[in-house]
């Protein structure tokens, strides 16, 4: 299992190592230097010149890549100039607010979809499962920003139960904590979502492990049905579920961010956002790169976690 899971970290070491040259070579093909940004579009050639070449922009691209990399290893990914901070400053300001939303509506959305995937596997083909199935499908098809628009106007514009958009003055993770009422519907909006991806694969899984011959013997030696469900059936049928967490990994930093600017969350979403509008290429770069970082790691993480619970992967 070791070498395995050396393997798979090597693995995983080149892959973010490809993404990170593939997204700095395509943002260098758009803007080879952010000097316009700096020092406007009416900037003269000899400024131009003098400001590249103090930044380190007039070397040749490898050079250029290189020194990317480095710094990635030691976590710098570089500085703002439109914010006047450096890129790590302000993910390290904005993360809390993305992982308390992601986070919040993984582990709800978790608690619920497992219990109404076995449920439904228990009691398929019958008139709540076709029910829970065709509310599943709509939810799983609905854009989360049009189903954001949707809670908007239902509990916040008509119930008047919660506000709209969360306040621009909670610009600290604490405030969020405190707040929970004013995040009640982005995170409803999540957890929806991902309760109609996560109760699918639950359900389906759950019907392949019933109709194995260890839940047959189960029921053979009379073992109730709770107990069956419990002691043998959840601990297999949340196999997949592992994978599906893991590929969630980048979400818990990154948020969602159509739901953050729905919801004027002022997460890493809306920062991204911002600076695609104003062209803040070191912050597309860094989000970019981190988000294909969290995604590689998420994939190791759901790997080993997977070799550990299941035996039979590592044979």
């Amino acid at each position: 299992m070791l070498g395995y899971i050396i393997r798979r970290i090597l693995v995983a070491i080149v892959i973010t190592i490809g993404i990170a040259a593939i997204t700095f070579e395509l943002l260098h093909l758009i803007s080879g230097s952010p000097v316009h940004e700096v020092l406007g579009r009416g900037a003269r050639p000899a400024q131009i010149a003098a400001w590249n070449k103090q930044h380190g922009y007039d070397r040749p691209f490898i050079a250029q890549l290189l020194t990317y990399l480095g710094h990635l290893v030691v976590l710098n990914f570089g500085y703002s100039y439109k914010q006047g901070q450096s890129v790590a400053q302000l993910f390290k300001e904005y993360a809390g607010r993305s992982l308390y939303l992601s986070g919040s509506a993984l582990v709800l959305s978790l608690l619920i979809a497992i219990p109404l995937g076995i449920a439904q596997a228990v009691k398929r083909n019958t008139i709540g499962d076709y029910a829970m199935t065709t509310l599943t499908f709509v939810l799983y098809a609905m854009p989360p920003f049009f189903l954001g628009i949707i809670l908007i106007d239902a509990f916040a514009l008509h119930l008047h139960i919660f506000p709209p958009l969360v306040p621009s003055s909670q610009t600290s993770t604490g405030a969020a904590l405190t707040h929970p009422r004013d995040y009640a519907l982005p995170i409803l909006t999540l957890t929806a979502v991902n309760i109609a991806s996560f109760s699918r694969y639950m359900r389906s899984s759950a019907l392949d492990n019933l109709s194995q011959d260890y839940i047959r013997l189960a029921r053979a030696k009379g073992l109730s049905r709770r107990a069956m469900l419990y002691r043998h059936l959840l601990r297999n049928a949340c196999l997949p579920m592992i994978t599906l967490v893991g590929l969630s990994i980048p979400d818990l930093l990154a948020g969602n961010l159509l739901v953050e600017v729905l919801f004027n969350i002022q997460g890493l979403g809306l920062l991204f956002f911002n600076a695609l509008q104003n062209g803040d290429y070191p912050i597309l770069l860094a989000y970019t790169v981190l988000g294909g970082i969290l995604t590689v790691l998420g994939n190791l993480m759901a790997d080993i976690a997977l070799t550990v619970a299941d035996p039979r992967v590592r044979i």
